[in-house]
């Protein structure tokens, strides 16, 4: 047993309340009798809820395994670096919008983390705005129709948006005199009574009008699909509204990708995607989230600048791989699509998970006296040590999607 590299790897579900109930449960070939909501699927080695990888007959949890002999699960180059598996992957069913959220950067996390360890609040205190000293860069690749909030619109386009939207036309001075910081800062620091003044001809407008899924209108109307009052201003409406108008409402087709670094204000809307992130729980939310928001946290570490959202298709590798570029040296994504005896070679530079998401994939050790295999087919993954040359192939054909930590660029 001792020779084998490839083991079959088990994830944790996250049942949030924004997921959906079906996507997740089909794709793991669960029941979901009690239509419970399937947010995410984790695979990796984070402490609050670690994979498992399955060695003989046992299943160990990746975690321990990692604490105990680090250099056989996540390599030496690996543990110098991070000390730890630096990534953590998912599947995402959203059905219902996150929160608006920005990540700090890894300097920035550092002083945020010492500070408020040092203040005494517990790390379990839900006001707590770091657990942990790491920044928390993430991309995404679609595996439906998804939509997200992703960063400022350029200057144009948010002056447009704010002069055909009689609610938010008197903001327009605000933007002009103070920027994008300005503007920000004035409605995220609004009293509550003054936006719901504000917002509530702008939620009745959304929902009267007949608007499409690149429009904000649409995704205001979903948040309050029962109406509001009609006899007074509705209480407590959310303040994160001004960011659907105010950010890139961003379409991605299935294969497409999109990168979140330090600072770039966003928020998923709708559909289905995988993720790849900085192993971190460190998010600084601006609304449509009942958890814990602090705005001037939250704008200290905004970059407040329209930017052009950049949709990544994909650098086709070899003829079954396709890799999309992230900057960061946390962890890299790959699209892995074979046809029915299709076959590609790989060497593990990490240690790398790989998740079938459509027909099968067979993964074979390639190595001297190696006969390890293992025959995935949907929602099935595995964990391949470090340094493992290994091949892929189909028999009907098959997507993957492979996680993995980067070579140092020498």
């Amino acid at each position: 047993m001792s020779g084998k590299k490839i083991f079959l790897l088990n994830g944790v579900v996250r049942n949030y309340s924004w997921g959906g109930e079906v996507f997740i449960p089909r794709l793991l070939h669960l029941e979901n009798k009690n239509h419970e909501p399937f947010a995410e699927y984790w695979m990796g080695a984070h402490p609050s809820a670690p994979s498992t990888i399955t060695i003989g007959a046992l299943k160990h949890r990746l975690n321990e395994l990692i604490a105990a002999d680090p250099e056989k699960y996540i390599g030496h180059t690996v543990l110098g670096k991070f000390g730890e598996l630096p990534y953590l992957f998912k599947v995402l069913d959203v059905k219902e919008m996150l929160s608006i959220q920005v990540h700090p950067s890894k300097s920035e996390a550092e002083k945020g983390f010492d500070k408020e360890e040092a203040s005494g609040k517990p790390i379990t205190d839900a006001t707590r705005n770091y657990k942990d000293r790491n920044h928390k860069p993430e991309v995404m690749v679609a595996i439906s129709d998804f939509y997200l909030l992703h960063g400022f619109k350029k200057e144009d386009l948010l002056r447009k948006t704010l002069k055909e939207t009689p609610t938010l036309t008197p903001l327009l001075t605000v933007f002009e005199k103070s920027g994008y910081k300005g503007l920000y800062q004035y409605v995220m620091e609004l009293p509550q009574e003054e936006v719901d003044h504000f917002l509530t001809p702008l939620v009745k407008a959304a929902l009267a009008a007949e608007a499409g899924k690149n429009e904000p209108a649409y995704w205001v109307s979903k948040l309050y699909p029962n109406g509001i009052s009609e006899t007074g201003p509705l209480v407590n409406i959310d303040r994160g509204i001004f960011s659907i108008y105010f950010f890139n409402i961003v379409f991605v087709k299935p294969g497409q990708a999109v990168f979140q670094g330090a600072g770039v204000p966003h928020a998923y809307l709708e559909g289905q995607n995988v993720e790849l992130m900085a192993n971190s729980d460190n998010v600084l939310r601006g609304g449509l989230t009942p958890k814990h928001i602090d705005v001037p946290e939250l704008l200290k570490h905004t970059i407040f600048e329209g930017i052009e959202p950049n949709i990544m298709e994909g650098d086709q590798i070899t003829p079954g791989t396709w890799n999309y570029p992230c900057p960061v040296g946390d962890f890299g994504i790959q699209k892995i699509d074979l046809h029915a005896e299709g076959e590609t070679e790989g060497k593990s530079t990490s240690g790398e998970i790989i998740l079938v998401m459509d027909g099968d994939i067979r993964i074979q050790q390639a190595e001297a006296l190696s006969d390890n295999s293992l025959h995935l087919f949907r929602g099935e993954a595995c964990y391949i040590l470090p340094g493992t040359r290994y091949s892929l192939g189909s028999n009907e054909g098959g997507q993957a999607y492979k996680a993995f930590v980067p070579a140092p660029q020498s």
